[in-house]
């Protein structure tokens, strides 16, 4: 486990990319904050994390989240503690009156995947609107006010 990258993933690399050059600047992972997101958009006072889809425990609808089959008491309890934490960290940005946004990595990769094009579509509209979070991944988008 100490190979997995918590910063600068291929997936968090290219949202990046996009985004600058969509005109969109940020700061990455500002320490200061709950979670450490991978971008803050001081300018729209919003947050931005890009998550894998097996350490933050996406559901049973995501093609790439599949329960180990070893050491499956471990595994369940360590990503059950990082659902867990992410909940939590979400709650105290939205209490500190950031917006909230995840792309979930099968939005970006996996026979689900959407067109870069389209992901980064919806993070400059939600960026450019009022709605607190966002929720991009695969097949499927939720925006909530």
């Amino acid at each position: 486990m100490s190979g997995i990258r918590g910063k600068d993933t291929k997936p968090e690399l290219l949202i990046r990319s996009a985004l600058h050059r969509a005109g969109f600047r940020y700061r990455l992972h500002a320490k200061e904050l709950p979670g450490k997101p991978d971008m803050v958009f001081p300018k729209y006072n919003s947050v931005l994390f890009v998550h894998g889809c097996f350490w933050h425990g996406h559901g049973p609808d995501c093609n790439l989240f599949r329960w180990p089959q070893s050491r499956e008491g471990f595994w369940r309890e360590k990503i059950h503690r990082n659902v867990e934490r992410d909940d939590a960290q979400i709650r105290s940005l939205l209490e500190a009156g950031y917006r909230v946004g995840i792309i979930w990595e099968c939005a970006l990769k996996g026979r689900q995947r959407l067109p870069l094009d389209v992901v980064i579509g919806l993070c400059s509209d939600w960026l450019k609107a009022s709605d607190s979070r966002l929720d991009i991944h695969g097949h499927q988008t939720r925006s909530s006010v």
